[in-house]
């Protein structure tokens, strides 16, 4: 089964090499072993071809916000990974830098000896840089597989959309073709092919060690990275625990999802998202895993495609609540990554947005904050402090309150430019959800993006939709989210972190 031809992007127009050696997948984007489009695309070439199949598991320490809580996650997907493909009948090669550059060359020489070279497609971050820079080395054919979302990014022909509701009708035009082609569940089992058991000359690129693998504290302690962005011990990377938080999502929380999910105090929130980012989980397998709660075809049941939030899946509130943050939300998000060069830049905003915002930047505000205090979490507001230490300590805040964050860091920052560059040093830095399109969809949100223009209109804010810490008070349940996360709770930890950021004069 190769990908469907919408999934499939050229970047290297030859037809596969069959005198070489072996059908290449850099895994780069959708890194792991399940409902994976772009494993689909090279099992499915390594079969035609006769070719054995390897798959090449890279992470740098160049990146931007480099740090041990991103590191370490993605290291315990690649411990993961290589237990399972030890299982099939394809050579798991995982790479690790440790230093910037060392990675250099690495997949030039790899493609040399590949009658093609598989990759996965991905619009956001280094990604889209790093895949043009790469096509210019590959002397083979070179494609690059969409497994982002339920729907193809191609297929809405590059339009942007400018508002979730004109999405969401998008969406469910087309969606149940689109699920017509699904990957599978597992491309290698019980595929016979022809294994490598080692890739000769490759000392320059040694594979990480198993040892490495199974101390992945120690290994991250060694790198030259961001050691300051902790581990967070309570999310580990990786399928298998993937798999294990949707199960517990699923069982114990979908059925509040609906009533609860603003509350802190119920937290009901999936916890899927890290594993969306970093591609140790598809949407495709979540869909599967709701369609056996809800007793479901994965077959939309409504029949008017009238952009509403409800009833067109034909499922329970909840699973609908849920599918329409999991799909409407995140694939506007991914569309507009994918259409708009721009879109992680202020000027990217519509443009009543940064009219309301420009015509009131140089307002007066009650408080203004430098990046510095803000990531001490060491301003004012003690519920704005306490999202803050959430993020410090657990790589997330709840879905509520990080809005209300992004809206405390425009209320005091400088100006809405300045704004903008601090939500998404702090997102970036520390949230484990961060660097995707997703969460650059939600700070933008907070400037206006997909939203409406507001009254009354207010000093800072202009039209741009308000929000405070004091309604928010008002209107959630924060009891038990504040005695872990307020004042009171600041551990040891976290007033080191304070200590080694002072605040601005």
């Amino acid at each position: 089964m190769f990908a469907p031809d919408n999934r499939v992007r050229v970047l290297v127009d030859r037809p596969p090499d069959a005198e070489r050696d072996y059908v290449l997948y850099w895994m780069i984007a959708a890194r792991r072993p399940r409902f994976n489009f772009a494993l689909d695309q090279a099992a499915a070439y390594a079969r035609a071809l006769k070719k054995p199949l390897v798959v090449l598991e890279a992470l740098r320490v160049g990146y931007p916000w480099a740090s041990d809580r991103l590191h370490a996650f993605v290291l315990q997907g690649m411990a993961a990974n290589a237990e399972h493909f030890a299982k099939r009948r394809v050579l798991y090669y995982p790479y690790v830098e440790r230093k910037a550059g060392e990675g250099s060359g690495l997949l030039e020489a790899l493609a040399k000896r590949a009658s093609v070279v598989l990759t996965d497609d991905f619009p956001c971050f280094f990604i889209p840089h790093m895949l043009a820079a790469a096509a210019r080395k590959v002397d083979t054919r070179f494609e690059a597989i969409d497994g982002n979302g339920l729907l193809p990014l191609a297929l809405a022909e590059g339009k942007s959309f400018y508002s979730a509701y004109i999405f969401r009708r998008f969406m469910q035009k087309h969606v149940a073709n689109a699920l017509e082609a699904r990957p599978r569940e597992d491309a290698l089992l019980r595929l016979a092919l022809p294994v490598l058991e080692t890739l000769p000359a490759m000392k320059r690129w040694p594979r990480i060690k198993e040892r490495e693998l199974a101390d992945i504290a120690g290994t991250v302690s060694a790198l030259p990275i961001d050691h300051d962005v902790s581990i967070v011990p309570s999310l580990v990377g990786g399928t298998p625990h993937a798999r294990r938080a949707l199960t517990q999502f699923l069982d114990a929380r979908l059925c509040r999802y609906e009533q609860e999910r603003s509350h802190p105090d119920s937290n009901v929130a999936s916890g899927l998202s890290p594993y969306l980012h970093f591609g140790h989980l598809s949407v495709h397998e979540i869909l599967a895993a709701l369609a056996d709660v809800e007793s479901w075809d994965q077959r939309p049941r409504g029949i008017a495609k009238d952009g509403k939030r409800q009833g067109f899946w034909g499922l329970s509130g909840a699973a609908e609540s849920f599918l329409d943050e999991l799909v409407t939300f995140r694939e506007l998000a991914l569309n507009t990554a994918a259409t708009m060069a721009d879109f992680d830049r202020y000027e990217s905003l519509p443009a009543w947005a940064r009219k309301t915002l420009g015509a009131h930047a140089s307002d007066r505000r009650e408080h203004v904050y430098a990046l510095a205090d803000f990531e001490a979490a060491r301003i004012h507001d003690p519920l704005w402090n306490a999202a803050q230490r959430q993020l410090l300590a657990e790589g997330r805040i709840q879905n509520y309150l990080r809005m209300l964050w992004g809206k405390q860091i425009l209320a005091y920052s400088k100006s809405p430019e300045s704004a903008l560059e601090i939500m998404i040093e702090l997102n970036n830095k520390h949230a484990l959800d961060g660097r995707d399109p997703n969460s650059y969809a939600g700070m933008f949100w907070i400037l206006g993006r997909y939203d409406r223009p507001w009254a009354p209109e207010r000093a800072v804010f202009g039209s741009i939709r308000y929000m405070s810490s004091a309604s928010t008070m008002r209107k959630l349940r924060l009891k038990s989210w504040l005695s872990t996360h307020g004042d009171a709770a600041i551990d040891s930890r976290l007033r080191g972190t304070k200590k080694k950021i002072r605040p601005s004069e």
